[in-house]
């Protein structure tokens, strides 16, 4: 049984009044919830608040499921959506700090290459919190989440053509701010 099917099914049985298929589900989602809120927001205080939201969205709203799509495309689009509002509401983007860490690789690298090293990994955060955030959520999803165009553009309701640009985007402004980091 592929992950899709037993992710109707568990729907199904909680929709049928098995609160026990609800728990199930959660378990099976909400460390990825967890990661795409805390890539998104760059903390845990902020991704555990978003998580928690979007699991009562979850639970109040999964009878809205329409079982066209798999049900983790779904669960993206919750998790990026609450993830944007709780960013406005907040205005993180406005409030970011300038950060003060060690010069330890070159900036001519590939973003995607930095967040390979597992000591760059707070680095790419905090640039991540950098980007506007239609870019970080096209950058997140195809880097962290090895999603393609077409799964993004899914989850996103964006056309293809729009994600790629913000992807490009996303890349030619995380290279001109670890530039930016490494010429301080």
């Amino acid at each position: 049984m592929s992950d899709k099917q037993k992710d109707f099914e568990l729907i199904e049985k909680f929709l049928n009044g098995d609160e026990s298929a609800f728990n199930l589900l959660v378990k099976r989602h909400q460390e990825k919830i967890y990661m795409v809120a805390r890539r998104m927001l760059g903390n845990h205080l902020d991704a555990d608040e978003v998580v928690q939201e979007v699991l009562l969205v979850l639970y109040k709203k999964l009878n809205t499921f329409k079982f066209e799509s798999a049900f983790s495309t779904w669960l993206y689009r919750i998790t990026m959506t609450r993830s944007i509002n709780f960013l406005k509401k907040r205005a993180i983007k406005n409030l970011l700090s300038i950060f003060d860490l060690k010069k330890e690789r070159s900036y001519n690298q590939n973003p995607a290459e930095i967040i390979e090293g597992k000591d760059q990994f707070e680095l790419v955060e905090k640039l991540l919190k950098k980007l506007p955030p239609k870019q970080r959520e096209v950058f997140i999803l195809k880097n962290f989440e090895n999603l393609k165009y077409e799964e993004i553009s899914e989850i996103t309701g964006k056309s293809i053509g729009t994600l790629k640009a913000n992807y490009f985007h996303s890349v030619n402004k995380l290279k001109e701010l670890l530039e930016k980091h490494y010429e301080n």
